[in-house]
């Protein structure tokens, strides 16, 4: 998966489970196989045996130090799942590989699986997909948008407001994106404190909450309000282009997020970004990333859904 680009070249690992199993396996633990209870580095493989009363099943390893069974889902998000390992990798490519997203609708179809398994198959995968604060270096863009909510309100028309989203994008490299509570000082400050380093080219439009950053950062700005949107090399322009991916996946493929969900979305709109062609990534290694992201992370059902609540 790592070296081929397509469907086509490794559409055998979709239609045949043992070799997806094995895909798995050597996209997870690329060194040998490792114990996922104890780290164990020397396990061995079970075999069925035919005139076993009670066969063990495909691809489960026993560690030789804790001497505990596991199988390659154990200790990631597909771990527990009913759903074949085969459409689990497929699923991966779709979503590795589609630029604005896929909706569970669309994976339903696509899987041959129920709307309820598809809907919680993209929210693990996002789960995964989920990076925490990183230190953002060089040129860094610094802009906040909002997400949901009508175009415009119509007169006796209950809505909910529209929730901020705020991105900090490398130019050239990187981008972080997460919902924030509010729009003010203190919260953009944070964001910014916690995700850029110290010394870096920081550029932003002129909102008066950006005021203070010359404290720890060489700060730009670049004034929309005057309809000025590049200044010699000062703009807002990368991280406007990032919103645009974000919001155009958002009304094209989900038409709508709730604001339970919305950190999934960014997250997955900013995975795929951060392992973008322009920095060196084909699609199987994006998917391939996405397995490695898989390693120690859980999610539940009863927790996505809590969210809708």
């Amino acid at each position: 998966m790592t070296t081929t680009k397509n469907l086509s070249t490794i559409g055998k690992h979709f239609s045949d489970e043992d070799a997806a199993r094995e895909l798995l396996e050597s996209l997870r633990w690329p060194n040998g196989p490792v114990c996922p209870k104890c780290g164990g580095d020397n396990p061995y493989k079970l075999t069925p045996k035919a005139t076993s009363k009670a066969p063990c099943r495909k691809g489960v390893w026993k560690c030789r130090a804790c001497r505990k069974q596991f199988t390659v889902t154990v200790g990631t998000i597909f771990e527990h799942s009913h759903i074949p390992i085969s459409k689990w990798l497929l699923a991966i490519h779709l979503l590795s590989a589609s630029k604005k997203s896929m909706s569970a609708h669309q994976l339903h179809r696509l899987l041959g699986v129920t709307y309820r398994a598809a809907w919680f198959i993209g929210h693990r995968l996002r789960h995964a997909m989920a990076q925490g604060p990183m230190q953002l270096e060089g040129i860094v863009e610094v802009d906040e948008t909002f997400i949901g909510g009508p175009t415009k309100q119509k007169p006796g028309y209950t809505s909910k407001p529209k929730t901020p989203v705020m991105a900090l994008v490398e130019r050239g490299g990187r981008v972080r994106a997460f919902p924030i509570a509010r729009v003010d000082g203190a919260t953009l400050h944070e964001a910014i404190w916690s995700n850029v380093k110290r010394g870096s080219r920081v550029m932003t439009d002129e909102w008066k909450a950006y005021q203070g950053l010359e404290k720890g950062y060489t700060h730009d700005t670049i004034k929309h309000i005057e309809r000025k949107y590049v200044n010699g090399d000062i703009s807002t322009n990368t991280v406007e282009g990032f919103f645009g991916i974000l919001k155009r996946g958002i009304v094209g493929s989900f038409h709508h997020v709730s604001k339970g969900h919305l950190h999934r979305y960014c997250d997955e709109f900013a995975f795929r970004y951060n392992t973008r062609t322009k920095l060196g990534f084909n699609d199987g290694q994006r998917a391939a990333l996405l397995v490695a992201a898989a390693e120690g992370k859980r999610l539940t059902y009863a927790e996505p859904k809590s969210a809708l609540a």
